[in-house]
């Protein structure tokens, strides 16, 4: 497994995991794991996963894992979720959040990737 994050806390919490953290915001984080689809990864968590929207918050933890081709799905999946993240933040940007703010959106990220990827295990 990979994890793909901007996170800092998830960068903490899984430190040890094969890990490419991202300096920047949610799109360059989809843009990662676009580049790592290309390079034969498929997604283990969803590019979408949870309720907050892309405009809403700036962090966003993926899992993908080495296949042997493109995968297809995985590829579709992470184009759709560009497509989103941009009609969304076109429609209404990202707010400039308080820091104490943000640490909050950190933690509810830490929690839906650590749910998704440890607890399902």
């Amino acid at each position: 497994m990979i994890v793909i994050t901007n996170n800092p806390k998830v960068r903490y919490a899984f430190e040890g995991s094969k890990m490419k953290f991202v300096e920047g915001q949610y799109l360059d984080v989809l843009i990662k794991v676009r580049d790592e689809i290309h390079k034969h990864f498929k997604l283990l968590t969803h590019p979408l996963s949870g309720s907050i929207k892309p405009n809403e918050t700036p962090y966003k933890s993926i899992a993908l894992e080495p296949c042997d081709i493109l995968d297809v799905n995985s590829l579709m999946m992470i184009e759709n979720a560009i497509l989103v993240h941009d009609k969304l933040v076109n429609d209404k940007p990202t707010p400039e959040w308080s820091d104490r703010i943000l640490e909050d959106f950190m933690i509810i990220d830490l929690d839906l990737f650590y749910h998704a990827v440890v607890k399902s295990v």
